[in-house]
């Protein structure tokens, strides 16, 4: 998660609010009182076990007793009533999901507002993220966030060997902190939906045309001399607006 995000949740979600992180097994938000996740307790927070994490460790007020073991596909109602949760973050977990619109519809009934974080489709898309593949090897989906929801579309294979449907090896790391994840803080509700291809297949002009897009956007790399790689910025603290309630 980004870190300006965690920041933002832990000095705006009241003390007394309750908390619910749901998939956060590898890096959970301190501040939840309750994580659902398929992973067991006792085996949490991969990110800081393998040193990609250098925050200092805060308490955590969830325990073994309100950390659920599940799979959040299964179709069974998440343990809350409808509203019963003020706030839930769902943070890297929708784009593992074999079903992610089920779970955004039960993010939605359970919880008064939330945050969600996600893979940005340019880092998705990108060549060289862990492998000779574009984006991560075991996510499903490439998605769109937006103000007006999130949209899924199956990640076809033809995103790893069309050179039209890939950002080429070194853009990812012209991307920013904040380039690299989608973010959506919402109130009441949102809107969610898989966009199907039928005749065409996402490699026709979904995949080719974001990246013409965003190659558009910026500079031709320098060819002469040493290669330069663009340092990524620091996440900003409130970068990204809130959504207005109700909107």
């Amino acid at each position: 998660m980004l870190e300006s995000s965690r920041s933002r949740i832990l000095e705006r979600v009241p003390p007394d609010a309750l908390v619910v992180d749901v998939g956060g097994w590898a890096d959970p938000v301190e501040r939840a009182d309750w994580v659902i996740d398929a992973m067991p307790y006792e085996s949490r927070g991969l990110y800081r076990r393998k040193g990609w994490i250098d925050r200092p460790a805060e308490p955590e007020r969830f325990t073994s007793a309100t950390w659920l073991t599940r799979d959040l596909c299964h179709h069974d109602p998440l343990p809350f009533d409808d509203g019963e949760v003020d706030f839930v973050i769902c943070a890297h977990t929708l784009e593992d999901l074999r079903d992610p619109l089920w779970v955004c519809g039960e993010l939605i009934r359970i919880a008064r507002a939330g945050y969600i974080e996600v893979p940005s489709r340019q880092e998705e898309q990108s060549l060289g993220v862990e492998g000779p593949w574009a984006g991560y090897r075991h996510h499903r989906w490439l998605i769109d966030v937006s103000q007006a929801g999130i949209e899924f579309v199956m990640k076809d294979h033809s995103l790893h060997s069309d050179p039209a449907s890939h950002f080429p090896a070194g853009f990812l790391h012209a991307l920013t902190i904040e380039d690299r994840v989608s973010t959506l803080w919402w109130e009441d509700s949102f809107s969610f939906r898989e966009r199907l291809f039928i005749e065409d297949l996402p490699g026709a002009s979904y995949m080719p045309d974001f990246v013409a897009r965003e190659t558009a956007k910026r500079p031709s790399p320098q060819r002469s001399g040493p290669a330069r790689r663009a340092r990524p910025r620091l996440a900003r603290l409130f970068s990204r607006p809130r959504r207005p309630a109700g909107s």
